[in-house]
């Protein structure tokens, strides 16, 4: 059986991440004119083409394009793997690219991430803030954190634990338009909406009984964060999790309705690309936030 050629294939990985043949050689140290070949050389191996090419651009086909994700994770394991190899020798040094939510990351990962590297010099962490769901292999992070209750997806999640979500309002605005005692009339109220949750809010009552509202009122935002001064003066109803909340119900500037619902089920998870090869410094990571985040889980048990 022939061997697969995964020099061609890492190459091509390559020269889908830099967009370009001149600019995936650079970043190898071979010439283009090698990589040119070599992905010409898997072209003629697979039976078509990866690349249209004219003079001023490159663009993948469509069958490039089913095979990139393919490519990158066969670059990725390969490196994983000579990383392993050193970092079994040496302490784990390098970058790491970690996404997480926008009020997480400020109430909790700032601080974490700071005692890590103290911990870790030889490491340097590029933190991106936003409630954006985002695509942890086209993008290139080696983490995510996420709240959610996750579909199936080839990505590697690590569940920490359950996070409480609360359906919350200021006592004036419950003074002044009334008490929800069903979801259902949730859709009488003005609802402030964290538009990175998409669909119905879902709620699951008495004796297995379900319900669904989409919320609708006069402030909409992509961090839910956002929403607190607008809850806080009385403007609306939100849906939103402990972490978020969880102050201003310890001080009673927002109460819990509705407190006979379960909302829709949503868990603290570390995420990571497909493969089973990590390099050191990910997993020293992995287990440090797994350690240090795992307490605001067990607070909503």
């Amino acid at each position: 059986m022939r061997l697969p050629d995964l020099e061609a294939w890492a190459i091509f990985a390559s020269v889908v991440d830099h967009r370009s043949f001149s600019g995936a050689a650079d970043a190898i140290g071979i010439s283009k004119a090698t990589a040119s070949k070599a992905v010409s050389r898997l072209e003629l191996h697979l039976g078509q083409s990866l690349f249209h090419r004219t003079s001023r651009r490159l663009t993948l086909t469509e069958n490039g394009k089913a095979l990139a994700e393919h490519a990158g994770r066969i670059l990725a394991e390969a490196r994983a793997a000579e990383e392993a190899a050193r970092d079994a020798a040496i302490a784990p040094t390098g970058l790491i690219r970690l996404a997480a939510p926008m009020t997480l990351g400020l109430l909790y990962l700032s601080d974490i991430i700071a005692d890590f590297i103290t911990a870790n010099p030889g490491i340097e962490i590029d933190l991106q803030l936003s409630d954006a769901r985002v695509d942890i292999v086209a993008e290139g992070y080696d983490i995510a954190v996420r709240v959610a209750d996750l579909p199936d997806s080839s990505l590697r999640a690590r569940r920490l634990g359950p996070v409480t979500t609360h359906i919350v309002a200021a006592p004036a605005y419950l003074a002044k338009h009334g008490t929800p005692t069903h979801p259902a009339q949730l859709g009488e109220h003005a609802c402030l909406a964290y538009t990175n949750v998409t669909g119905p809010w879902r709620f699951f009552g008495p004796d297995g009984q379900e319900a669904a509202v989409r919320p609708a009122g006069p402030v909409r935002a992509n961090s839910g964060d956002a929403l607190l001064p607008a809850l806080r003066l009385g403007l609306g109803i939100a849906l939103l999790p402990d972490f978020i909340v969880g102050k201003d119900l310890a001080a009673g500037t927002l109460v819990t309705i509705l407190a006979d619902w379960r909302t829709a089920p949503a868990a603290l998870h570390l995420m990571t690309p497909p493969g089973t090869l990590r390099p050191a410094r990910v997993e020293a990571l992995l287990t440090f936030l797994g350690d240090q985040l795992r307490p605001i889980c067990t607070q909503t048990d």
